[in-house]
C-alpha cells in the first residue's frame, strides 16, 4: 500500500508545511475511496432485510472517525440517523494509546436499533471495549464495528470487529481524520511523519 510522498504534490498550495512533515503514504485517497464504497455496499447488504428494508444508526467516535463517517454515510441509500461519541485516547502529541475515556455522547433513543459504531483506528482496543458495552446497555437490536484501520498488533486482531478498511503496519499515521496534537486530519490519505517531527513528542512520553 505504500506510495511516494510525490502523490500528495499536487496539493502543495492547499497544505503547505504539512507536506514536508510527511514520511511515506501507506493508503492512498483512490485506495480509501475504492475501500470505502466496499464497504458501504457490505454494510448496506448485511442490514437489508428479506423484505428490503434498511435501517442504520451511524456511531461515529469524535474526532478521527468524522471523515469515515461523513463519506461512508454518502455511499449507504439507506434510511439512517446519527448518534454521536466523544472518546479520548490520543490526547496531544501522544504517539501510543493512553486509555480510552468517554467525553460525552449524543445517541438520543437507540432502544431497539440497529447501530454501526465507528472508529478511525484499532490499535489497543480500549475504545471499543469500554464502549461497545455501553451501546449494549441501551438496549440496540444490534451493534457491528467498523474501523478504517487496524494494526497489525495481537491485541488489535484479537479485538472483535465486523468490518475493517485496511490493516496497517503498527507504525503512527494521521490523516483522513486521524491527528498529531490536532493536526494532519484534513490529510487525504494515510501517512506516516517524519521522526523529526514526532521525536520530541516521544522523548516527553518516554
Amino acid at each position: 500500500m505504500a506510495g511516494p510522498i510525490s502523490r500528495l504534490a499536487a496539493f502543495s498550495d492547499t497544505f503547505g508545511q504539512m507536506l514536508d512533515d510527511i514520511d511515506r503514504v501507506l493508503v492512498t485517497r483512490e485506495q480509501i475511496a475504492q475501500r470505502i464504497q466496499e464497504l458501504a455496499r457490505q454494510i448496506t447488504d448485511d442490514h437489508t432485510t428479506a423484505e428490503g428494508e434498511t435501517e442504520i444508526t451511524l456511531v461515529p467516535i469524535l474526532t478521527g472517525a468524522m471523515v469515515l463517517a461523513a463519506d461512508l454515510m454518502r455511499h449507504m441509500p439507506v434510511r439512517m440517523k446519527i448518534g454521536l461519541m466523544t472518546v479520548s485516547s490520543y490526547p496531544g502529541k501522544s504517539l501510543r494509546t493512553q486509555g480510552s475515556n468517554v467525553l460525552g455522547s449524543q445517541l438520543g433513543d437507540i432502544h431497539g436499533r440497529h447501530i454501526l459504531l465507528l472508529d478511525d483506528i484499532l490499535d489497543s482496543g480500549g475504545t471499543l471495549r469500554k464502549v461497545v458495552p455501553l451501546l449494549k446497555e441501551m438496549g440496540p437490536a444490534s451493534v457491528k464495528v467498523c474501523v478504517l484501520l487496524r494494526k497489525d498488533r495481537s491485541v488489535a486482531k484479537e479485538t472483535p470487529c465486523d468490518y475493517v478498511g485496511f490493516d496497517i503496519p503498527d507504525e503512527f499515521v494521521v490523516g483522513y481524520g486521524l491527528d498529531f496534537d490536532d493536526y494532519y486530519r484534513n490529510l487525504p490519505e494515510i501517512v506516516t511523519l517524519k521522526k523529526a517531527v514526532t521525536a520530541t513528542a516521544a522523548s516527553l512520553n518516554g
